[in-house]
């Protein structure tokens, strides 16, 4: 007998809109981020270390804090946990805009990731919610996805626009009017929903969470950034999964556990959160780079160079119809390995076409196959991860696949980050002799110094360093491809025996 599952109506496709801003959010003020960093180095003028620490700790407390927030969502509420999330958010973003200090920003970008946690596993959890129609659920993904990684484009679009016209503090206050606008039309139209089962948010566990994950980002960004290992940098990665085991163990002996760690034991579920980190690692670490090569190796403005950026959303959509096409027809596991392998040839073609003077059409055209690829493969792994959860642990699996995407993102901004600033600042020593370490840290550190140089010596530092930017580059999109070809095979194998999506009649 064929089980009768409810299908979602008008209000649950609206509510999807809704639920699509937070995401947009989310990505928006990552990209945006991307576009402002040239401005950031002149005026702040951080180090090469400070500025992937303000770029990427957004994204490491995010990524500490979900499994904890997601909990507490099934707890109090989804929506409640959303709607405090947009407050939170908003003020951070307030403080952001206005910071006077690396050290101001970072700590800003540190409350906005615990800001941004909160947000986070709601979004997807509420989605679980609304949509048990398995093909809706996918659809619904889909949407969310393509939200997700389209504000990668429209966040520089507006923030490159202000950049025109504002000084870079500007980007952050673009939250305000977003945030704003959930918070009137989210109480209209989402439901609210929660566990009455729950027992409450483990403060040991939350505690454990945290402390698992930051030593360990910790420990791989220095060695990352120092090209070499130290014994500090060792002790705080094992430190961190130490800290991971005690964490997975007490989850093991808890009655009602922040997460359930037993879903890992499915080979599917483990493969799916794996490729999600996988992906995010290498897209986002790659995204960093790329915009800062548009802008300033390439020397496009930034409204215009986010312009440019524009085909890459159409890319990332049409990977999603085309996945969601074939998924009811072909394996889950042989469309998303397909989706990485397509990924591994955008980051290939980076690697072997980008040089100095490529014309930007060559770099989009490269990149869209790339976000092609990453469109097919993540909504159907979000799917997975979040479809395979009762809908009382919906929070804890969107935690748990929110987790993985955000801690593949942060690594992936801080380890090809530090192996793009690494090989940029090993090539320019080798060009031009005595460069200062100011220049050699990061490309928008090097046109500041070329500011107080001569003409001459200025014009041939600064073509030094566009030729060191992009050997940086091009050597970051070789390990992507790398990474991205392992996890087409790994991924294929891993979930070749997921069943085809039927779809259900109307």
């Amino acid at each position: 007998m064929t089980e009768i599952v409810e299908r979602a109506g008008r209000r649950e496709w609206v509510g999807l809109v809704v639920l699509t801003i937070p995401a947009l959010l989310a990505s928006m003020d990552l990209s945006v981020l991307f576009m402002a960093a040239p401005w950031l180095s002149a005026d702040l003028e951080p180090s090469g270390t400070q500025l992937l620490w303000i770029m990427d700790v957004y994204g490491f407390l995010m990524a500490g804090l979900l499994i904890t927030m997601g909990s507490l969502g099934d707890r109090i509420g989804r929506r409640r946990l959303l709607l405090a999330g947009a407050v939170a958010f908003g003020a951070a973003s307030v403080l952001a805009a206005y910071a006077t200090s690396p050290e101001m920003l970072i700590a800003a970008r540190a409350l906005l990731g615990i800001g941004g946690a909160t947000l986070a596993p709601s979004t997807l959890s509420l989605i679980r919610g609304m949509f048990h129609d398995a093909n809706q659920r996918r659809a619904a993904i889909g949407v969310w996805t393509a939200a997700f990684t389209g504000g990668v484009a429209v966040g520089p679009i507006i923030g490159g626009l202000l950049l025109e016209h504002f000084w870079w503090g500007s980007v952050f206050l673009i939250n305000l009017p977003v945030m704003v606008l959930l918070l009137i039309v989210g109480p209209l139209l989402l439901p609210e929903s929660r566990n009455p089962a729950h027992g409450g948010v483990d403060v040991v566990s939350a505690v454990l969470s945290l402390a698992a994950v930051l030593p360990v980002i910790y420990g791989i960004k220095e060695i990352a950034a120092h090209a070499a290992v130290s014994a500090p940098d060792v002790a705080a990665i094992a430190a961190g999964l130490l800290l991971g085991v005690l964490f997975v163990r007490r989850q093991r002996s808890l009655d009602d556990p922040m997460i359930d760690v037993r879903l890992f034991r499915s080979p599917a579920f483990s493969a799916a959160v794996g490729t999600n980190a996988a992906v995010t690692f290498a897209t986002a670490g790659m995204g960093a780079i790329a915009v800062q090569y548009v802008q300033s190796v390439l020397g496009i403005r930034p409204f215009t160079a986010a312009l440019w950026m524009l085909p890459t959303v159409g890319g990332t959509v049409v990977g999603i119809v085309v996945a969601n096409l074939l998924v009811r027809r072909i394996s889950p596991g042989i469309v998303v390995g397909s989706g990485a392998a397509v990924a591994a040839l955008g980051f290939a073609l980076v690697a072997l076409t980008v040089e100095v003077d490529s014309g930007v059409g060559v770099v989009i055209a490269c990149y869209t196959v790339l976000v092609a690829g990453v469109g097919m493969a993540a909504s159907l792994v979000i799917d997975l991860i979040v479809g395979s959860a009762p809908p009382e642990r919906s929070g804890s699996a969107a935690a748990t696949s929110e987790t993985a995407g955000e801690l593949g993102a942060a690594t992936g901004i801080a380890v090809l980050g530090s192996v793009a600033v690494a090989v940029y600042g090993d090539s320019l020593r080798q060009s031009v002799a005595g460069v200062t370490e100011a220049a050699t840290g990061s490309l928008g550190g090097a046109f500041a110094v070329a500011d107080s140089l001569p003409a001459v010596e200025a014009e041939a530092l600064l073509v030094a360093a566009r030729v060191a930017f992009t050997e940086g580059f091009t050597v970051t999109a070789t390990v992507g491809a790398v990474v991205l070809g392992v996890v087409a095979v790994a991924a294929t194998v891993a979930l070749r025996r997921r069943p085809v999506a039927v779809p259900v009649s109307e």
